[in-house]
Parts: structure tokens; sequence; C-alpha cells
């Protein structure tokens, strides 16, 4: 923590980034940074939280994927949605063929999660997010 407030976070400002972070982080610390940490995974969440995102949507028979930049809470890619992009999944896709996608629009999605937490554009109504 003494790290992030050598940047000027803190509780009260800036905002923690993680992407292929892969660790669970501490409660006392999402508390502490309550709607200040965020996180992008390779699905649209609710569905296929955790590793292998690409490989549980491909075994599901999903029809539709994505990403989805949320609030980072005490569970595993549980907390509120901040912004998703939707990728339809083909007939012959593979893990890899998938991830290239789903990857092209999360690097769409994170800056615009980001900029509309800069600008104040995003309230956390319990599980929601209304964005102005």
């Amino acid at each position: 923590m003494r790290m992030l407030s050598k940047y000027g976070v803190t509780p009260k400002n800036g905002l923690v980034c993680l992407a292929g972070f892969m660790r669970i982080i501490s409660p006392e610390f999402v508390k502490k940074y309550k709607n200040r940490i965020i996180n992008i995974h390779p699905a649209l969440l609710p569905a296929f939280p955790g590793l292998d995102s690409q490989k549980q949507a491909l075994e599901y028979g999903a029809k539709y994927s994505g990403c989805t930049v949320h609030f980072v809470d005490a569970g595993m890619d549980s907390g509120p949605v901040i912004i998703q992009a939707v990728v339809k999944v083909k007939e012959n896709d593979t893990e890899e063929s998938l991830s290239k996608r789903i990857l092209k629009e999360e690097h769409k999605i994170y800056p615009k999660a980001v900029n509309l937490f800069a600008r104040k554009k995003i309230k956390v109504l319990g599980r929601r997010t209304i964005i102005s």
C-alpha cells in the first residue's frame, strides 16, 4: 500500500488497474480500496469466471463470449460490471482463436473504463453500475 501512495493512489483518490494479475487480493486491501480496483476478464461475467474462460465457453457451447471490466470485490470475478464487449463464437473456434478476438476487444474497453472512472462517470449502486 505504501507503493500505491507513492504514486498518489489512496483509498479516496486514484485507481488500481489489474490485468493478468492472476492472484486473489487480500480482503483487507479490497475493503480499503473499495470501488477503486478494476480488473479485466476474458468472458461476459458472471459467466465463466476464473481460469480458462475461453475453454469453458467452448465446452459449454456458448454462442457469444467477450470480455468484462469490473470492480474487484472479495469474490473471484464477482464485482460490479463496468463495461463489456461481445464476441461471437464461431463454429470452428479454438481457445486460441477465440482468445485473440477477445483480446482485441479487451484493448478497446479497458481504456474506456479507465476514462469513465477518471471522469467520475461511474456510480456503483450495490451490484450495479450506472454510467452517466
